[in-house]
This record gives structure tokens, C-alpha cells and sequence, in this order.
């Protein structure tokens, strides 16, 4: 009975998650440890007699009580309520924003199908929205919503398989994620630090001196960069990139306001800017002045594009940077050290490296191809992966740190989405169907024709929500506005480069709507609401601008 007693108390204390581990760490320890020597004990004969007599009955009872011990402490530890186990935090959907994305397809998707609307346009519409509004609120992470969007529009027999994901085939999402593959390079071999403390030690005294070497250093490059993608994510991104951690201002540690966040917002928004300044300045652009010469017969050439846009194209990068500093300040406004501490940098970084000389020459490789790829028939995601190729041939970036570039990946998913989406409602007719409307509404209200003309652009400009592309706004809805335009007794050259003009400024509206935006957002230094909010501002500046200092230019100039 002794023997059972001392084995069920053993049992019983080892069964204990919280003294298991100090009694086998215990045991570990003594059995690799050499065992002290035998001290000289008396015999047990020797002392026996100083032992106090214990009965058989005594013996018996104490054996009962440590086995009743030993039963109840077994039982304690397999109780399911001794023990509280926290629950795994939920890592799915946020499930009111997901219920209001999916209730806004619903009800949309129930509504009666407007007269001169096909069937699947309208339940494509729907699931545009829907999505729009999941992107929106972030029920998911962007592509997991896009994708589900392209999952509804199969699963309705909306739109076919081959259909929904056609925009993966697009050339411009994969040279926005060719940017993020690129900006690997250009902060991983230092280049971009390197760079980036020149800018500081040239115009890092103030925040605001460093923001416009950017915004004007961009403009100065854009008739000669034929696509607002390549600019923005092959050369500018990487740049800010590392001049806000070069700056100590970096996203998930809550320093994005020290600089990141008022110099991405504000980069991206002057890129819309300097894009409609050049006819060369944007892929769309020439698409303006080709559907222009097919409405109305007129041309406009390279010359007369930048002269009308200079004047408003100037005050717009002047002011816009400045509002946003404004409104959506940098918390560090000023740092008069700041070009010391970047020289002092600069001449501990030393000669560069290897790997900055390859960088820098696969920029200078991919950039010139850029310039003068239209000569030589290379487009510019071709350039894109061409560059990449050597970087990836020469080691400075390695494939496993291209696939873990998850921003890229992800952009590349809902971007591509939002294309296929908004294509196929312009094929299946309803952008065709909502011009027709407007311009029937316009045309009828018996209005002068800067009236009529204001409320088109209007029109023209916020539609930009529905479009993930300005070539495909242009495609779509250029033609109908300008011909309703000149019929309403505007000017028809004023009113088409009006037109032309304002299809690149609309790209500032949301962080789909050129090339240049998911790119800059992508970097996640601004929310997403915030990027919509200030997008709608500063396009009311822009048109208050090009419609009014501008209006004021093109009357001096003669075009109207």
C-alpha cells in the first residue's frame, strides 16, 4: 500500500501542466550532473529507537489520504474549467463592412433595368460597385476583394472566366508591380539612400524645399517619360521611398506623418499634374489629340499642347503642394541640420558599391529605353522586364525577394480586376448609354454655352469614379462629349483640349484611376480614406485653376 501511495502522489504532481516542466527540467538537470559522494550516514539500527512507533492503522490512514490527495488533484487538472484558454483572434472578413459592400450589389442588382441597358451590364454594374464599396471600406485586404468581385461576376454568368480576368494580360499592372520589384533594388543596394541624401543635402533644410525638388524634378521629366507608370514607380518611388526612412519616417511604426505621408500624397497628386502638361507626358494623351482630329478636323500638336498648358500647369504645382502641406502637414516642418547630417552620410557610405553601379546603370538602361523606346519599338513594360531581368541575373535582387514583395502582388490583383471590370461596362454599352443620357439632359436645359460646357466637364470629369483607366475614359466618352460640346456652341478646339487636359487631371481622384496611383498608394503612407478625401479636394483646386487661370490663358492666347 506505501508503494502504491508514493506512485499515485507522484503521478498525481507530474500530472500539473505548471510543475511537469520544472520537475522533468529538474530530473534533466540532476541526471546529467555527477551525484555527490555518499556522506557517512549512521545505521538505521543506530537510531531506530529514536523513532517514534507507528501502528499499522496510522500507516493506513495516511496512505488513504495521500491517495484521496492524489485522485482530486488528477481530476482538478483534467477539468475543462480549470484551465482558460484564450480564443484565437478572428482573422477573417470585417463583417459590417462586408455586409454593406454586398448589400450595395444587392439592392443595385434588384433595381429595375434602366430602358437602352443591357441585362449584364446592369449586374455588372452591380458587382462594380459593390466591389468599389469593398475597397473602400476594407472588409479585406484590397486584392482579396477585387477578387472576390471577379468571383461574383463569374459566378452569375456575368461576365466568362476568360473575361473577368482578361486584365491580368494588361501591360499595366504588371508595370506597376515591376516598380515595387525595382524599388527592392534601389533601397536594397543603398542607391536609393544614396540619392536621397544628395536631395537632402541640397533642399533638406525645410520639408517643403524637399517636396518641390521632387514635384518639379518629375515635371522636368515627363514630355521626355511617355508613361506617368513608368515615372512614378520606376524612377520616383524608389526615390521618396527612401528619403522618408532616410528621414526616420517609416509605415507601421507611426511615423508615417514625420514626412511620408505629405510627400506621397503629394507626388502622386503633382503627377496627374506634370502628366497633362505634355502631349508625351501620358500613353493617353496622343489618343486625345487622334480622337480630336477625327471629331472636329483639327490637330493639336506638341507645341500648341504645351503652350495652352504651361500657365495653369505651373500655378497647379506650385499651390497643390502647398495646400496639402496645409491641410495634411509633415509633423517635422524643418531641420536646418539636415543637409549637414546628410553630406556626413554621404561621406560615410563611401565610394559605391558594385551592386549601386549595376542599379544605377539598369535605371539608366530602363529609362532611356523608355525615352526612346517608341524609336526602337519597345514598350515600356518590356523595358520594365528587361531591367529586371539584369538585376535578377546579376543578383542585386533575387526572385525570393520579388515574391515576397506582397504590395506588389496584391496591387497587381486588384488593379487588374478594376480594369476587366470597367472595360467590359464600356463594351457591354452602358458608358455608351450614360453619355447618350447626359448629353441629351445637357442639350435640353436651353443653357448658354459655358454653362452647357461647365456642367460637361463636370460630368465628364467625377464619371472618372467608374474608370480604372484614362485611356479607357478617352475611348469611351471623349468623342460623345466633345461632339455635344461644339454642338452646344463651344469653341471645338477649346473644348477638346479642355477635355484632353481634364482626362489626366481626374486621375487624382481615387487610387485606381492612373498609373501613377496605385503606385504611390501602394506604398501605404496614407489611408485610403483619407486618399479619396483629398483626392476630391485638390481636384476642385485643379479645376478652379485650369478653368480659371487657365480660361483667362486661353482667351489671351486665342483660343476662344
Amino acid at each position: 500500500m506505501a508503494s502504491f501511495a508514493l506512485t499515485s502522489s507522484s503521478l498525481s504532481f507530474s500530472s500539473l501542466p505548471c510543475l511537469k516542466s520544472r520537475s522533468l527540467s529538474h530530473l534533466s538537470s540532476t541526471s546529467q550532473s555527477p551525484l555527490p559522494s555518499r556522506p557517512n550516514l549512521p545505521k538505521l539500527s543506530a537510531v531506530s529507537p529514536l523513532l517514534p512507533k507507528l501502528s499499522k492503522s496510522s500507516v493506513t490512514s495516511t496512505t488513504r489520504r495521500i491517495s484521496n490527495f492524489a485522485v482530486k488533484a488528477l481530476s482538478a487538472s483534467s477539468s475543462p474549467t480549470s484551465i482558460t484558454r484564450a480564443s484565437p483572434p478572428w482573422q477573417g472578413a470585417a463583417m459590417k463592412p462586408l455586409l454593406a459592400s454586398i448589400a450595395t450589389g444587392v439592392i443595385l442588382w434588384l433595381v429595375p433595368v434602366p430602358s437602352g441597358v443591357t441585362k449584364p451590364a446592369w449586374q455588372l454594374l452591380a458587382i462594380f460597385l459593390a466591389t468599389i464599396v469593398g475597397i473602400i471600406t476594407q472588409p479585406l485586404p484590397l486584392g482579396a476583394v477585387a477578387l472576390m468581385g471577379l468571383g461574383a461576376s463569374v459566378l452569375t454568368k456575368t461576365l466568362p472566366f476568360s473575361a473577368a480576368f482578361s486584365a491580368f494580360g494588361d501591360p499595366i499592372p504588371w508595370l506597376i508591380a515591376l516598380a515595387f520589384f525595382f524599388a527592392r533594388g534601389f533601397i536594397k543596394t543603398g542607391l536609393g539612400n544614396r540619392i536621397a541624401y544628395q536631395f537632402v543635402s541640397l533642399f533638406g533644410s525645410s520639408s517643403l524645399g524637399l517636396g518641390y525638388s521632387l514635384v518639379f524634378s518629375e515635371a522636368l521629366l515627363a514630355p521626355a517619360i511617355p508613361s506617368v507608370s513608368a515615372r512614378a514607380g520606376g524612377i520616383f518611388l524608389p526615390l521618396v521611398k527612401s528619403l522618408c526612412v532616410a528621414c526616420g519616417s517609416n509605415v507601421g511604426d507611426g511615423t508615417e506623418h514625420k514626412l511620408g505621408s505629405w510627400l506621397m500624397l503629394t507626388c502622386f497628386q503633382t503627377s496627374v499634374i506634370s502628366s497633362s502638361m505634355f502631349l508625351t507626358a501620358m500613353a493617353a494623351n496622343p489618343l486625345s489629340a487622334t480622337l480630336t482630329f477625327n471629331t472636329i478636323q483639327q490637330t493639336i500638336g506638341w507645341t500648341d499642347w504645351a503652350k495652352a498648358a504651361i500657365v495653369p500647369g505651373l500655378i497647379s504645382l506650385i499651390v497643390v503642394p502647398l495646400i496639402l502641406y496645409l491641410i495634411y502637414p509633415p509633423t517635422v516642418k524643418s531641420s536646418p541640420d539636415a543637409p549637414k547630417l546628410a553630406r556626413e552620410k554621404l561621406e560615410k557610405m563611401g565610394p559605391m558599391t558594385t551592386n549601386e553601379i549595376v542599379m544605377a546603370g539598369t535605371l539608366l538602361l530602363t529609362v532611356g529605353l523608355w525615352i526612346f523606346g517608341g524609336m526602337l519599338n519597345v514598350d515600356a513594360v518590356t523595358a520594365a522586364i528587361l531591367g529586371l531581368s539584369v538585376l535578377l541575373v546579376t543578383g542585386v535582387v533575387t526572385w525570393k525577394e520579388c515574391l515576397a514583395e506582397a504590395v506588389a502582388w496584391d496591387t497587381l490583383t486588384w488593379f487588374a480586376a478594376l480594369i476587366a471590370m470597367a472595360g467590359y461596362l464600356n463594351k457591354y454599352g452602358l458608358i455608351s448609354w450614360f453619355s447618350q443620357t447626359v448629353v441629351k439632359f445637357v442639350g435640353g436645359l436651353g443653357l448658354s454655352w459655358q454653362l452647357s460646357f461647365g456642367i460637361l466637364v463636370l460630368l465628364y470629369f467625377y464619371s472618372h469614379y467608374f474608370f480604372a483607366s484614362g485611356a479607357a475614359h478617352i475611348g469611351a466618352m471623349f468623342t460623345a462629349f466633345l461632339s455635344v460640346a461644339s454642338a452646344l456652341g463651344t469653341p471645338p478646339y477649346f473644348g477638346a483640349i479642355v477635355l484632353a487636359f481634364l482626362s489626366n487631371l481626374m486621375g487624382g481622384l481615387t487610387h485606381y484611376g492612373i498609373g501613377s496611383a496605385p503606385i504611390f498608394y501602394g506604398a501605404n503612407y496614407v489611408p485610403l480614406a483619407k486618399w479619396w478625401g483629398y483626392g476630391l479636394l485638390i481636384s476642385v483646386v485643379n479645376i478652379i485653376i485650369w478653368l480659371g487661370v487657365g480660361g483667362v490663358w486661353w482667351k489671351a492666347i486665342g483660343l476662344w
